[in-house]
């Protein structure tokens, strides 16, 4: 437990490594539970939310699963299994609800825009994906969360939704979509910076271009933190103690939880990939295309290179996206090193990368043949959701880096994708790897972490969390439908 006792000295009760998501998440939750506990967060850029968190560096869908087919598999059988989407959806509406709560309570000036009301569709193409939209459609709809869900198969219908997806495609050729009205776009880095400001108004200490080099427990229980100050006149290197440690910093968290030493962490490994995006600002495509369009991932490509066509509010601006098209660097940050893929090559995580590598030679090939794409052939993916497209409106940008985790499995490893919490055994320390849906999911993935790391507390801080997320635990799941006041550029408010 990390912090139970206060007989030995720390510097601090709550060390965050990283200024993103989900450090800032956790030091609201914990500056809200306990405002009397020193909490300091250290973040090595010289801002927070400049990597995973930045808006330009995701791709802002709420993740509700409310349009992204990879939450829905098809069973041997043909039936949909929906679990993953049910999950994930209300694990979405708990970072509503947080969000409202703030909101309301004033603790987000300046974010009153990060979350708007943008349409999630699902759009596919050919009789065999119909179908299976169909069906996908009809599974979903059996369940409240996704009772309001919309199927068409009418181009007109479909046009009238996204104009941009119909003008100019051949009337032919089958086409499905589904539409919830509820779905949202989210700027993860207005939020961030939110959400830190507030922590520094409740006492929490932000620290810049202050990077976390090592750590060690100390016999004493205490965790010894190892920090460079990397300010061009800054102190150097200094030594930081902490009852409890949180390790968010993205790409970074793996190379720093091999440092602590736990043995929780043994076998772990990272497999990098990143990605890029088309951008456009043209006020006229703009204004014609209101939705986050996710469509079917290429065979043996990642769900997180599931292809889109989005709608997005940055700071205030429209923009739509297309992408992502991936990308493979050895780097596990955007603004990391060459050497990090290196670097975290273990004895004990040897055989799950190999495992994996070899099992895994179809995402090979598809990155391969991603990295070496043209720019005709990254246009013509775009003219498949939108078949007017003229690549004169588009630049290409670059996005975030996504570190996907490796670990010991069934045939000596697995790759997974998705977020992964590891603790250590006694509670002191705990890191948070993996990609999509991360920052979506960022509250329920930190009251896991809460449930883990401070057990002790759980009792004291139940009715807290609840005052300030009515759904968590089920009894008040159906009050939070009731809440669907969220309006673009005004209070945060949960539910749908």
């Amino acid at each position: 437990m990390a912090t139970r006792a206060h007989e030995t000295a720390a510097d601090v009760d709550v060390l965050l490594v990283g200024g993103g998501i989900m450090s800032a998440t956790l030091a609201a939750l914990l500056g809200t539970l306990e405002p009397t506990w020193r909490i300091e967060i250290h973040e090595r850029l010289d801002g927070p939310a400049q990597e995973s968190s930045n808006a330009w560096n995701n791709a802002g869908t709420g993740h509700a699963a409310l349009c992204e087919l990879n939450y829905t598999p098809q069973r041997p059988d043909g039936s949909v299994d929906i679990t993953k989407a049910v999950t994930i959806n209300e694990q979405f509406e708990l970072s509503r609800e947080l969000w409202a709560h703030l909101a309301a309570a004033g603790r987000l000036p300046g974010a009153e825009r990060a979350v708007t009301h943008t349409p999630h569709m699902t759009f596919v193409r050919g009789a065999e994906d119909v179908e299976f939209l169909r069906r996908r459609h009809e599974a979903l709809r059996a369940h409240r969360l996704f009772a309001d869900m919309e199927l068409s198969t009418d181009p007109a219908t479909i046009a009238s939704w996204a104009p941009l997806l119909a003008a100019g495609r051949d009337a032919d050729e089958p086409i499905a979509a589904t539409r919830a009205t509820s779905g949202t776009d989210v700027d993860f880095g207005a939020l961030t910076r939110a959400m830190l400001d507030d922590a520094v108004a409740r006492g929490a200490t932000v620290h810049t271009q202050s990077e976390v080099v090592g750590l060690r427990r100390r016999r004493d229980g205490l965790w010894r933190v190892r920090v460079a100050d990397r300010r061009w006149n800054g102190e150097g290197r200094r030594t930081r103690t902490a009852r409890f440690v949180f390790v968010g910093a993205g790409g970074g968290a793996l190379h720093l939880l091999q440092r602590s030493r736990i043995k929780e962490i043994r076998g772990y490994a990272g497999f990098p990939i990143s990605g890029q995006f088309l951008r456009t600002t043209k006020p006229e495509l703009v204004a014609q295309h209101d939705a986050k369009v996710y469509g079917k991932a290429a065979i043996g490509a990642p769900p997180m290179s599931v292809p889109h066509l989005d709608a997005r509010v940055v700071d205030g601006g429209r923009a739509l996206m297309f992408g992502p098209y991936a990308g493979w660097s050895m780097k596990f940050l955007k603004q990391g090193s060459w050497g990090d893929l290196i670097r975290s090559v273990r004895p004990g995580n040897l055989v799950p990368m190999l495992a994996v590598g070899a099992r895994n030679l179809d995402l090979l090939t598809y990155l391969v043949r991603e990295v070496t794409a043209t720019e005709t052939q990254r246009l013509r993916a775009l003219r498949s959701y939108m078949p007017t497209a003229d690549p004169r409106d588009w630049e290409l940008i670059t996005a975030g880096q996504r570190v996907q985790v490796i670990k010991r499995g069934k045939g000596g490893g697995v790759l997974e994708f998705g977020t992964e919490l590891v603790s250590s055994a006694d509670g002191s320390i705990a890191g948070l790897l993996g990609a999509s849906p991360g920052a979506s999911t960022a509250v329920a993935t930190m009251l896991d972490l809460l449930r883990r790391c401070f057990p002790d507390h759980a009792e004291a801080w139940a009715p807290q969390l609840h005052r300030m997320m009515p759904s968590l635990g089920g009894e008040d799941w159906d009050a939070a439908f009731e809440l669907d006041q969220m309006v673009d550029g005004g209070t945060l408010t949960g539910g749908h």
